[in-house]
């Protein structure tokens, strides 16, 4: 008996290096990993695909079913969206997939063919929904809540059905999608909840044995979640798993998530997990529609396999040994790649004839204001686990390689852009070192050889106050400098970055949320704005100012910008301040989302013995859901 149990040692330790030896990407073991943590693939739209004429392939270039490579590589379960009716009255599909319930019995019988569990997401509507959209299905209009709680229990319980016959094997059941504030129409929590208990009633009647789920999203809002999951405590909603997508571009840091739902799993006895979540191996578009994800883009890793890679291996990690009752990530849509790569309107064609893209311009008659202008293909192609050809990226192997670890040597993958601020009349050293971001996801200095001389310097500097991108080279890749000249600024804490508490923060209308955030994506220099939010009308209303010390006698001009979008009627304005007195002001404005508008007040004078004041002052009375915002890039500098 002991040598049976060293001979299957042997063999597993020999399997396990095997599967090293074959992949090239980095991968730190997790450790602690469940046996039966959920490693899910969110593959929604691959009919459509296939219907299209894509076609999958290993690492070898052999052309595989796509269910069985998913299994090979890790993947347990599928995640599939279901749609009430995504079909216009010709009978055209909207598009993203046409995941209609037939649909979603097709994906979850191949996936049951390769061992893979279904988590079925309901959305409960004829089309996609999210926290801004959550349109009541074309059969339930006009609806009152008890009647669309029975529609929505009796389509739930006929659905789950149809699956169970159709071969799958339920595991999670999904009830609403990114269900803030809104669901299938209603807008109060009270009918929200009644909804829910419908769906739930439905699960625990046909797959007793499935758990119930609820989605949300935004972790990164403070306490958002926490507000959601105390609500279905409050009126002791059905369910077993509280999820949230979690997308590094947007939704704030690992540590926060953690925070957030050990938080939720502690206070209500919930199981934990990230429903969905993505990361974008490169910036190139391959369909002709444009990406979500491209140049500038950043979550924190290189955009590559690797980082792609390390990316879903730190999620992992975070989930299984820093969340209290986590149980699973699931990936966004890893094979939804181009249907071709010729022309746009070639793509367009098989985007029109089977759903392939996003939406179709049928999706205009239920949807007119989103998918009826903006319809096309898919914008999440540089962020599938497949090439544009279908083939098999390295970073698939990582779902099975995070149970061993796969150790190779230690290489650059990428090299992290580099800012620099020098004083334009001032002297100007570029940098000798970048740093290079290595496939373990370590930082390492590397030496770098600009393509800028002091004659190319001395030119930008003629050109004036701005921003400027130089090109270098550093360990054979290519290297970014963004160097910012300007006068001297006075401001401390200019873009928020050092919470230094220089700034100071006057509520007056009680914000929901008023707050320095660290979210390079909504920053206009650096990682880190002062961000504001509030449901309510007439609740935003407040001032950030900074107190500036012994500025010399002399000229000055200040500036600082804000973009944010549903302020309605609204008062902003930039300010100065001389011995407590208003001396200047520059009026601004908020649009939409980065649509920066920068308040410049050119010109005032300090005399001796002045004390100076500057700030920003904001007051809107909120649309819809009230009033948001980002302030970043304050500068005070001299004149002449």
């Amino acid at each position: 008996m002991k040598k049976l149990v060293l001979f299957t040692l042997i063999l597993t330790l020999l399997a396990a290096c095997a599967a090293r030896s074959e992949a090239d990407i980095y991968v730190g073991r997790v450790e602690n990993l469940p046996e039966d943590f959920i490693f899910g693939m969110d593959i929604s739209s691959v009919l459509a695909e296939e219907n299209s004429g894509v076609r999958y392939y290993g690492f070898d270039g052999s052309e595989a079913d796509v269910f069985a490579l998913l299994a090979e590589n890790g993947v347990t379960h599928i995640r599939v969206r279901i749609w009430n009716d995504p079909y216009g009255k010709n009978g055209a599909g909207y598009g993203g997939g046409n995941c209609d319930i037939d649909a979603a019995c097709e994906i979850g019988r191949r996936a049951a063919a390769h061992g893979l569990k279904l988590i079925a997401g309901f959305h409960y509507s004829d089309f996609w929904a999210d926290p801004s959209k959550q349109m009541v299905p074309k059969a339930w209009q006009g609806m009152k809540t008890d009647a669309k709680a029975e529609a929505l229990y009796e389509y739930t319980r006929e659905s789950l059905l149809k699956l169970l016959n159709a071969g799958a094997q339920i595991d999670i059941v999904q009830i609403g999608n990114e269900t803030n504030n809104y669901f299938c129409g209603e807008k109060k929590w009270f009918g929200i909840q009644a909804l829910m208990q419908a769906g739930a009633r439905a699960v625990r009647e046909v797959c007793p044995e499935a758990r119930v789920a609820l989605h949300f999203t935004n972790p990164e809002r403070d306490g958002a979640l926490a507000d959601y999951a105390w609500r279905m405590d409050y009126y002791k909603v059905d369910y077993d798993i509280f999820a949230t997508s979690w997308y590094p571009y947007w939704h704030g840091s690992l540590e926060n998530l953690s925070s957030v739902l050990s938080q939720i799993a502690e206070a209500y006895g919930k199981q934990v997990m990230v429903m969905e979540t993505s990361y974008a191996y490169t910036t190139e578009d391959t369909d002709f529609f444009g990406n979500t994800i491209g140049e500038g883009a950043s979550g924190g890793y290189p955009i590559s396999v690797q980082g792609q890679s390390n990316l879903l291996r730190d999620l992992t990690d975070t989930i299984v040994n820093r969340t209290q009752n986590g149980i699973g990530v699931v990936y966004w849509e890893g094979a939804w790649i181009s249907v071709g790569t010729s022309s746009w309107e070639e793509n367009h064609a098989l985007w029109e004839k089977y759903g392939s893209g996003w939406a179709t311009s049928s999706a205009a008659e239920y949807d007119p204001d989103d998918a009826g202008r903006y319809y096309g293909g898919s914008a999440v192609d540089n962020q599938a686990f497949f090439d544009a050809q279908g083939r098999a990226l390295e970073s698939l192997r990582v779902f099975s390689l995070m149970k061993s670890g796969n150790i190779v040597p230690v290489t650059a993958d990428a090299i992290e852009d580099s800012f620099l601020m020098c004083d334009i009349n001032g002297e100007i050293t570029l940098p000798e070192s970048v740093n290079a971001v290595m496939n373990d996801n370590s930082r390492q200095a590397l030496p770098v050889s600009w393509n800028a001389g002091s004659a190319d310097i001395n030119a930008l500097r003629a050109s004036g106050a701005g921003t400027y991108a130089l090109t270098g080279t550093a360990g054979g890749m290519d290297a970014h400098l963004y160097l910012t000249l300007a006068e001297f600024n006075f401001i401390d804490d200019w873009s928020f970055e050092d919470g230094t508490g220089a700034w100071v923060l006057n509520d007056i209308a009680g914000a929901d949320e008023l707050y320095i955030e660290d979210k390079k994506s909504d920053s206009l220099t650096g990682t880190k704005h002062l961000h504001f939010w509030s449901a309510r009308k007439n609740s935003v209303e407040f001032t950030a100012e900074q107190s500036v010390d012994s500025l010399a006698p002399g000229s000055y001009r200040y500036e600082i910008s804000i973009m944010g979008g549903d302020a309605g009627a609204c008062e902003v304005y930039a300010y100065v301040k001389i011995n407590g007195e208003t001396a200047a002001v520059s009026p601004m404005t908020i649009t939409g989302y980065n649509d920066w508008h920068t308040g410049v007040i050119p010109l005032f004078t300090v005399n001796a013995g002045d004390s100076v004041s500057v700030g920003i002052y904001v007051k809107c009375s909120g649309e819809g859901n009230g009033a948001w915002g980002k302030i970043d890039d304050a500068k005070l500098n001299s004149v002449g």
